[in-house]
């Protein structure tokens, strides 16, 4: 018998055998899996009444709440489409990916409906606005409370749906190397099987207490979204990161499983009363986007009692598709080497499917396994995209043969671990957040005095890289480089403004007119082995 895999299913199941556990705290709030599941209910019934029905596309844009999480579960219930939207970006970004992605539905956080109300009258096809209300924070979109939709609604199961596992249960949206973000169209199975990964990889208990550090709107978080609940565990929701208080809730709340970028750990291991910390509970922390430094690792280990677990993923893949597997003979190596294995992508997890990294003068061919041979790391499987969203140009260009290219340039250990160099594409990676280098160059054309711009990853010891501009002037012009990052900051989401600018005479380029990116970083990653973080 074939039953369709499906992350929903994990929710029937929690209300099974642990219908009186504490399924959700959300500061003073608590919701036991049978609260959680009837919330979830009223959202799904709400949702009917208001004409969303299977394939119909519901943008959501919180930040980690419970209603966040009740969205995930009552949107994809329906076989509806949830969008998660990143509140970070700004009007022109929510515009077009609310148009792009045809939400016809839009249920959005108080806190960040402003730039919405400049919008509003450019966004046709959002038929209703359901709003969560916000202590100090009003808006003038015309809508629904939150809870008000849920209080008129049926805490009972909707009707039954059929769900295809193929389907899709998310459409995320990611920074592209072009100016606009492309819709990432995620599965039931896909979604299922990564958060399997997460659950086997992270060793997922039944009695773990996992705080939502990493927004639920990248990548799903991940995967803690589901796999959280698959193991009938505890979801701690967190609203803003302060490293303060995630300190306090960690031994308020007996903390045992966190995700993050390595911003997240530098900035916990440098808090203030960091030292305070009870390390009688064993706490673990999956970390991606760039490994942290081996001294913040030492830190983590020492000051928080944390074991760091390094993953590689993207939001085309769900996201995992690499950890970096610890072995216990690693253990007997120098500190230096300890860390400098960490600092690896790792080898392939257990239910994603395949991956490998490939010469790039003949894609068919594996990269030798001496860490020395520089390839493109490739993957296919069962978490890969179905496509991008209206996009299938965009879908050949990164799924060739059968094979996802994730743009990203690694070398191959003899021992099969992948770490990475470089990347191939203009993408920047900057505490977690993906900025596309060739979207501030658009930004920053636009200023008149402005000749040509590039713009690079540059280290950074906070971020892990940031973007620098370098800029020609055009002649006689006198553009100062707090203006030019101003001019950035008014046009665009301010974590993808360039955080220094330095002008030069020239751009070097290929003689057929090219931009060669290479020689512009080689100043700034100098007598470093990789050119990424």
């Amino acid at each position: 018998m074939l039953v369709p895999l499906t992350p929903l299913d994990w929710l029937r199941r929690a209300v099974k055998y642990y219908p009186e556990k504490v399924a959700v705290i959300d500061e003073d709030k608590r919701f036991t899996y049978r609260q959680f599941a009837e919330r979830v209910n009223r959202l799904s019934n709400a949702l009917r009444q208001a004409g969303i029905g299977p394939g119909d596309h519901v943008a959501v844009m919180m930040p980690n709440t419970h209603q966040m999480l009740e969205c995930f579960y009552g949107i994809a219930q329906l076989g509806a489409v949830m969008v998660p939207l990143n509140y970070r970006l700004n009007a022109d970004d929510f515009a077009y990916i609310l148009n792009h992605s045809d939400s016809k539905l839009f249920i959005l956080d108080a806190e960040f409906a402003k730039p919405i109300e400049t919008i509003q009258d450019q966004l046709p096809n959002i038929q209703q606005y359901v709003v969560v209300s916000v202590e100090g924070h009003t808006t003038s979109l015309p809508h629904v409370d939150y809870e008000a939709f849920l209080e008129n609604a049926s805490p009972e199961k909707p009707p039954h749906i059929d769900i295809d596992e193929n389907q899709m249960i998310t459409l995320n949206y990611t920074s592209g190397t072009t100016s606009r973000p492309k819709g990432v169209m995620l599965t039931h199975r896909g979604n299922y099987l990564n958060a399997a990964d997460f659950l086997y990889h992270l060793r997922v208990r039944h009695d773990d207490v996992y705080l939502h550090t990493l927004p639920m709107f990248h990548c799903n978080g991940w995967g803690g979204v589901w796999a959280i609940t698959a193991a009938g565990a505890t979801h701690v929701c967190l609203r803003k990161i302060i490293p303060e208080k995630i300190l306090r809730m960690f031994d308020e709340l007996n903390i045992t499983l966190l995700c993050g970028a390595p911003t997240v750990v530098n900035m916990l291991v440098n808090a203030e009363g960091v030292e305070k910390v009870s390390k009688s509970v064993k706490r673990r922390m999956a970390t991606a986007g760039s490994p942290p430094p081996a001294a913040v690792i030492a830190k983590a280990q020492e000051l928080l009692g944390l074991e760091m677990i390094h993953v590689y993923g993207l939001t085309e893949t769900s996201p995992f598709i690499l950890y970096c597997e610890w072995k216990k003979e690693f253990d007997a190596l120098p500190a230096d080497e300890q860390a400098a294995i960490k600092a690896r992508q790792g080898i392939e997890l257990v239910f994603n499917g395949e991956t490998k990294v490939v010469r790039p003068d003949d894609p068919t061919q594996e990269v030798a396994w001496n860490g020395k041979e520089l390839g493109e790391i490739v993957t296919r499987g069962n978490v890969v995209m179905a496509g991008y969203y209206k996009q299938p140009e965009e879908t050949a260009k990164a799924i060739r043969d059968g094979w996802f290219f994730t743009g990203d340039l690694a070398v191959v250990h003899p021992d099969g671990y992948v770490e990475i160099m470089d990347r191939s594409k203009d993408m920047i990676i900057s505490g977690g957040e993906n900025i596309s280098s060739t979207e501030v160059e658009g930004v920053i054309y636009k200023h008149p005095d402005v000749l040509e711009v590039a713009v690079i990853a540059v280290p950074d010891e906070k971020w892990g890289e940031v973007p620098k501009a370098l800029v020609v002037r055009k002649e006689g012009a006198t553009v100062t480089e707090e203006e030019l990052i101003q001019f950035c900051r008014d046009r665009m989401a301010h974590f993808k403004a360039p955080k220094s600018v330095e002008f030069v005479d020239s751009l070097p380029r290929t003689a057929t007119g090219k931009l060669q990116k290479y020689k512009l970083r080689e100043k700034y990653w100098a007598g470093r082995q990789k050119r990424v973080h």
